[in-house]
């Protein structure tokens, strides 16, 4: 995954992506935590901001300033205020406990290598306060339209006329709560979409695990 692919499609995710896919997951999260600074991590240009308008301090960062220009577009045209900062996931540039909650919505699964993808959830732990929690979403291995395919996958999106791939390492449920457990996150839940209806969980289309920072 490059920075420059993100940059390329910018405007045409602005243009398909101007509402949050699992909005009734964030929703809920809303209510749940009422208010408080909220960091969304990969950010992009800022639909899962949304539900969190009211009674939130809101920050965001991606590693894309293009993206981040669509983000000061978006919260312009929607009327509310993000501080929104270029930054890489494997190192945040915030202090110790800064956030009091935070979201990642199908952001920790473009980083590229373990150890980075782990690095990237210890900054985030390193930035939540005791007791603060995370919403994070990874995309699943077993959704029907990977199976076959490896783990490491090169996913297209067509902008201009021609075809650029994003990177994603696909997670399975076993992986994926294994790599919170190891960062050292009290996993509060960890399930599929609420739009996914079947009853074996194993083929949703997203791993979606609510954590929290163990007090010290």
């Amino acid at each position: 995954m490059s920075r420059e692919v993100f940059d390329q499609i910018a405007e045409s995710w602005y243009r398909v992506r101007h509402w949050p896919r699992l909005r009734g997951e964030l929703e809920e999260l809303a209510q749940r935590w009422h208010s408080g600074r909220l960091l969304n991590v990969g950010c992009a240009h800022g639909a899962d901001f949304l539900p969190f308008r009211e009674g939130f301090e809101l920050w965001g960062v991606d590693f894309s300033g293009v993206m981040l220009k669509q983000g000061q577009r978006f919260s312009a045209k929607l009327q509310f205020k993000a501080n929104l900062v270029m930054a890489d996931a494997v190192s945040l540039p915030f202090e110790n406990e800064m956030f009091d909650c935070a979201v990642a919505v199908a952001s920790y699964h473009h980083i590229k290598g373990k150890q980075e993808r782990e690095a990237a959830l210890q900054e985030l732990k390193r930035v939540l306060k005791p007791g603060g929690e995370a919403f994070l979403t990874v995309w699943n291995w077993g959704q029907p339209r990977f199976w076959l395919r490896y783990k490491e996958a090169r996913v297209p999106w067509r902008v201009g006329g021609k075809t650029v791939y994003r990177y994603y390492h696909l997670f399975s449920y076993g992986e994926f709560e294994k790599l919170l457990v190891k960062v050292g996150f009290e996993i509060i839940s960890i399930s599929p979409e609420k739009k996914y209806r079947f009853p074996v969980k194993n083929f949703s289309r997203n791993i979606c695990a609510l954590v929290k920072k163990q007090q010290a």
